[in-house]
């Protein structure tokens, strides 16, 4: 079956605008001009569509979507299960949510009592289902699954009082990091101390600490464009700086 732009926008509930902004910036091209001039679309392109929208949904940009389905390795199968993987990742976050709101007001209706614990349990997994969402492929590449899910479970089970010393750390970092970057040396005290914050602010998540994985993590703030933004938002060029801190702190080239 064919459709124009109207007809197919109808169908998959967005706007004929969007789907004529994608053929201009070249993420879903129509399989034909009619002699009207109209942009015709067929049922590959109906597939490429759901893909593009699967993406959208799971909070993928629109340069990255291109990137992954203009890819002549891209299997439309294993994404497919891909989505549906992060799919009941989201749902199973919801749940967890839902059910930590309907535990809170059983506890404010005096019907039930709620450890620290269970109070932060939802949020937790939010957190962590938000990291596995921007950063999960690279970590997963880079240290392996086993290690990524041992450290979602550490940070899982973190009491109350765990969690605020994780946040103050962070905090703590941040603020003597600017400081050591007023210095401009990174072999400095301040710069050194801010390693050490960095290192113990990992190992709360971590269990095992390892020079090279810290010195890794580092430069990965570097590489990656995201981690980067992350931390030169609060003074540009500081992810670059806690890099050359760390690399003196583990002593790794």
């Amino acid at each position: 079956m064919e459709y124009t732009v109207q007809k197919l926008a109808s169908l998959a509930g967005i706007s004929p605008r969007t789907l004529r902004y994608y053929d201009e910036i070249g993420i879903l091209k129509p399989a034909r001009i009619n002699s009207a001039g109209y942009r015709i679309y067929g049922s590959k392109e109906v597939d490429r569509l759901q893909q593009i929208l699967f993406y959208r949904e799971l909070g993928v940009s629109l340069e990255r979507i291109k990137e992954l389905i203009t890819d002549p390795q891209f299997d439309p199968v294993i994404a497919l299960k891909e989505h549906r993987e992060k799919l009941l990742a989201k749902r199973k976050q919801l749940d967890s949510l839902i059910a930590n709101v309907e535990k809170t007001i059983a506890l404010s209706e005096g019907r039930i009592t709620m450890s620290d614990k269970e109070k932060f349990e939802g949020f937790k997994q939010k957190m962590i289902e938000e990291n596995e969402r921007k950063y999960g492929k690279e970590i997963r590449e880079k240290y392996g699954e086993e290690q990524v899910e041992k450290s979602y479970q550490i940070f899982k089970n973190m009491t109350k009082e765990q969690y605020e010393e994780y946040e103050r750390l962070n905090k703590e970092l941040m603020v003597t990091l600017k400081k050591a970057f007023a210095t401009g040396d990174p072999a400095g005290e301040l710069a050194q101390k801010a390693a050490d914050l960095h290192r113990q602010w990992l190992t709360f998540t971590w269990g095992n600490y390892s020079k090279e994985a810290h010195a890794g993590v580092a430069q990965m703030y570097v590489d990656d464009e995201r981690f980067t933004a992350y931390y030169d938002k609060e003074q540009p060029g500081l992810a670059k700086f806690l890099r050359d801190a760390v690399l003196v702190y583990t002593g790794e080239k």
